[in-house]
């Protein structure tokens, strides 16, 4: 009896400091839950539109069971989604217009071959501005089988005038994610003055794909029809037009941002990105946070939909290491 006593009285001091400390002792599967997330995110798109694209970027690991360079496919999680994005992959992972160290390297590509063997399309975006530097990797990610863009500023505000013309330029007309040859990072409109010049801009290019904002730099959304003038490539082609959102951090400057929530946090709300100012980790899990993503008429993902953008590219996929890390 002594002992079982010990034991309850244990078992309820840790209960006590569990609720105390707002952290339960059942543990969250960080990485289950975003695949979890992401999966419904397609399930929800996929059914407004069956051809509409997922595209998640970075958090590669959750292709495997596991989260293990060595583990089994997650084919849940790949058959739901149609890409993976991924940054700095050959350059860029230090610093930017420096290689990716080889251990770096070798770990992400295995797990994007993963993905890459079972059908999706690996998109890579490598920081780099010399152009020696940015014709390897087009090179080196085209010799793996992978799409990729030589983004000569992080910042991604800008149309890179090396290469001219861009590297796999074609006539095409692209309607599946597997069909094309090279994609346009652009999701800062800051550099444009008004949405003209940002369409006129990028239809004068020739890109098979465009990474975009649904919003311009007013806040302003693009249009139905404006997505539908930014389809057109300069050489008559046609291209993918996808829209960029973050699901893994709050943003302060979206629509969906309540004042209120600077001084009296929500639950799901948490700590700001000491990297970048005005985007807060959120508990991705948490019902309320997955309401404005996704699911309803007045989400996110419902305005990106209703602009008939050809699919999304969900960002902060890694915000999984954030709470594994805590």
């Amino acid at each position: 009896m002594t002992k079982i006593f010990s034991f309850l009285v244990v078992l309820l001091l840790l209960v006590t400091c569990s609720i105390e400390d707002n952290n339960p002792i059942s543990e969250v599967n960080y990485k289950q839950e975003m695949r979890d997330f992401v999966i419904g995110i397609s399930d929800y798109a996929k059914m407004i539109n069956p051809n509409f694209k997922i595209i998640p970027q970075n958090g590669i690991e959750l292709a495997t069971v596991d989260g293990e360079d060595n583990g089994a496919p997650h084919t849940t999680y790949l058959n739901a989604i149609d890409g993976n994005g991924q940054e700095d992959l050959f350059f860029g992972y230090d610093n930017d217009d420096e290689a990716t160290p080889n251990v770096e390297n070798a770990y992400l590509r295995t797990f994007l071959d993963i993905s890459k063997n079972a059908g999706n399309t690996i998109l890579v975006t490598d920081y780099c501005s010399t152009p020696s530097k940015m014709d390897d990797s087009y090179t080196q990610n085209s010799t793996n089988g992978y799409i990729s863009f030589a983004a000569d500023e992080r910042e991604l505000f800008n149309i890179p005038t090396y290469p001219n013309p861009v590297f796999g330029e074609n006539t095409d007309v692209i309607s599946q994610l597997s069909d094309i040859s090279n994609f346009l990072y652009l999701i800062n409109p800051q550099n444009f003055a008004t949405k003209a010049d940002f369409i006129n801009a990028v239809t004068a290019t020739n890109y098979d794909l465009v990474i975009m904002d649904l919003f311009f730099h007013d806040d302003t959304e693009f249009t139905a029809a404006e997505v539908t003038q930014l389809k057109n490539k300069s050489n008559g082609g046609s291209r993918l037009v996808i829209s960029y959102m973050s699901i893994g951090e709050a943003e302060d400057y979206r629509y969906y941002w309540d004042s209120s929530w600077n001084t009296n946090s929500p639950a799901w709300l948490d700590q700001e990105n000491p990297d970048w100012a005005g985007n807060f980790k959120v508990k991705y899990w948490e019902e309320t946070w997955q309401n404005i993503i996704f699911g309803n008429d007045d989400s996110y993902l419902k305005k990106i939909t209703d602009a008939e953008f050809d699919g999304v590219y969900l960002d902060i996929i890694d915000g999984f290491e954030y709470y594994e890390n805590l």
